[in-house]
């Protein structure tokens, strides 16, 4: 290809990977179902498309690499203090009993419906065991199932991708070599693959340790440091033994999320949009490899492959897995329809089939168009029916807003107190012990004290939170960690105002969304607290005390929305309005 040609191709991919996000974004739908597609069309009426042309023998290593990035930002998601009990028991029999069962049965289905060898058939059934993170992930997003619900899927999605991608490799050297390894051999192969990878984890996380425990190196070049060092590691491994990169890049995150000593900034923002532009080029690259001619004879068995996959195996995955665990039915049924393929399925096919059709191997050729009608359909289908599938068997988190409050004061316990009475589910946060214990004894539910730690440090998301609202009386820790959480959350994050002649160093100058009027900040409501004011709830259309100030609106369905800077909600009927009123105690004593 010409020099305009490779530029050409780059950007159009590029292009493409971006503005199908942003328009599965706008429809508010996944990602892939519009990635997939749209790659594929690209590919076939676009020369320039052509990414086994543009980077040659370097495309396979480079998505290979690509994937453990991937799966480090996945690794990084994934808090081992949660995996206990039944949660653990389900997981771990997910991975061994999915890939088990799946392989199994996935490779009787493929001789006769696709027509190959049995070498190519094994190694078909080896692909489609992942499932991954990254299609899991977006969907349970748009889901948004039960907690406990969500931490098991999130971890089947995010172990079994580097546990297929080794036995990929596996299978495909033993198919090479045709000599049917006995299962002892198979065995030692795949626990030193393991082994391999586990121990690149270990080196990467110790030097990671090096980094921030001993040269302390700064957010934006510590970010840099871990692209570098988990693409670093990954490729050692590689090169080592195929696919163990995975492995050791799953290794790094978890030591990350999960190590006390480990204080890295693992979420930065930057990281996060590197991620999705991957997951976006790698999407739009790979489908574009699939031509219309090679699916011509594949889409109609490969559809009842996925068909197979969707209504047999999954279940009775599911159903084996679940077994006598406290997994109510409807979480039971939830995972049997919830097993997408995705990048790793599309990236180990896309690689092993050019090998195995280089060696002469029957029906080779058959298994990335397979495997792309496999991604598709299951995307798709689990993309339209999770969410109504998880309001039927009743699984989805209540749409009600779970706002979380920081502070103590006694302003805001009255705050969270009034936000509970009108029905919803009120989390608090304080740092100071005499503030806990008045957030206890007024009946909210408590935050554990290394929450707020924990989720700043980019170590762990606010489960379940739908925003966060920093009322303390420091400006500058309102201001920064206000900074810090946002897209920690799935709502937004707001911070009381500063006031104008406020000692805070950063405060006055950090924009974002500031909570109430301009001038009710915190010594506003501590003044008039003293003076005998309470926040309180009544419903919208009530007569108001004159000098009353509305604060947020509960509405009828249970969403929250507060007044801010900007904007003041509009209250209607079966509204309740929270406010501070003044002499709104009923003995009017200042409280303390």
């Amino acid at each position: 290809m010409t020099t305009n040609q490779v530029l050409i191709g780059v950007g159009l991919i590029l292009v493409l990977a971006v503005g199908s996000q942003i328009l599965a974004d706008r429809l508010r739908i996944p990602a892939l179902i519009v990635l997939l597609p749209v790659g594929f069309t690209a590919g076939a009426l676009i020369d320039a498309v052509a990414p086994e042309q543009l980077l040659g023998a370097a495309f396979s290593p480079l998505v290979s690499l690509a994937v453990a990035v991937i799966l480090y930002d996945a690794g990084l998601g994934l808090d081992l203090a949660r995996l206990k009990g039944h949660t653990r028991r389900v997981v771990v029999r997910l991975i061994w009993f999915g890939v088990l069962i799946t392989g199994l049965l996935g490779t009787l289905l493929a001789v006769p419906l696709l027509g190959m060898s049995p070498q190519a058939a094994v190694m078909t059934g080896a692909i489609l065991v992942v499932s991954g993170p990254t299609v899991v992930g977006p969907l349970l997003g748009f889901v948004r199932p039960k907690d406990r619900l969500q931490r098991i899927l999130i971890w089947e999605g995010s172990l079994i991708d580097p546990v297929g991608g080794v036995l990929g490799a596996l299978v495909f050297h033993g198919v090479v070599a045709s000599s049917g390894h006995s299962l002892g051999s198979g065995t030692t192969r795949f626990l030193t693959s393991v082994g391999i990878g586990a121990a690149g984890g270990v080196v990467g996380a110790a030097v990671l340790w090096v980094l921030f425990r001993v040269l302390r190196l700064g957010e934006v070049l510590g970010t840099t440091a871990q692209l570098a060092l988990v693409t670093g590691v990954a490729a050692f491994c590689d090169v080592v033994r195929d696919d163990t990169g995975l492995i050791a890049a799953v290794m790094m995150g978890l030591a990350v999320a999960n190590l006390p000593d480990m204080d890295v900034p693992a979420r930065r923002p930057f990281f996060e949009t590197l991620v999705s532009l991957i997951l976006g080029v790698l999407f739009i690259s790979i489908s574009a490899t699939v031509t219309p001619h090679s699916l011509r004879h594949v889409w109609l068995p490969a559809l009842g492959l996925a068909a197979f996959l969707v209504l047999v195996v999954r279940p009775i995955v599911a159903a084996v897995s679940t077994l006598g665990t406290d997994l109510t039915r409807g979480e039971r049924g939830f995972i049997g329809w919830m097993a997408p393929r995705g990048i790793v399925a599309a990236a180990t096919a896309s690689t092993f089939s050019a090998g195995l059709m280089a060696r002469g191997i029957g029906g080779a050729s058959t298994i990335l168009p397979a495997t792309f009608v496999v991604i598709v359909a299951t995307v798709t289908l689990y993309g339209l029916t999770a969410s109504p599938v998880a309001r039927r068997l009743g699984v989805v988190r209540p749409s009600r807003s779970r706002p979380l409050l920081v502070g103590g004061d006694p302003w805001v316990v009255d705050l969270g107190v009034a936000l509970k009475s009108a029905g919803l589910e009120v989390l608090m946060w304080a740092g100071e012990e005499e503030q806990r214990e008045r957030i206890r004894r007024a009946g909210v539910d408590l935050a554990p004290g290394e929450l707020l730690g924990a989720a700043t440090g980019g170590a762990a998301e606010l489960e379940g939170i739908t925003a966060v609202y920093f009322l303390t009386a420091e400006d500058d820790f309102n201001a920064l960690a206000a900074v810090l959480l946002r897209g920690s959350v799935e709502g937004t994050v707001h911070r009381l105002n500063a006031p104008a002649d406020s000692q805070g160093v950063v405060a006055p100058f950090i924009g974002g969304e500031v909570l109430f009027g301009p001038d009710l900040t915190w010594p506003t409501f501590f003044r008039r607290y003293e003076e005998g004011a309470a926040v309180l709830g009544r419903p919208a259309g009530d007569v108001m005390r004159p000098g009353s100030d509305p604060l947020f609106l509960v509405r009828r369905d249970g969403r929250l929305d507060p007044v801010t800077g900007g904007s003041t909600p509009l209250p209607r009927p079966g509204d309740t309005v929270i406010l501070l009123s003044p002499g709104g105690r009923a003995d009017g004593s200042p409280r303390r």
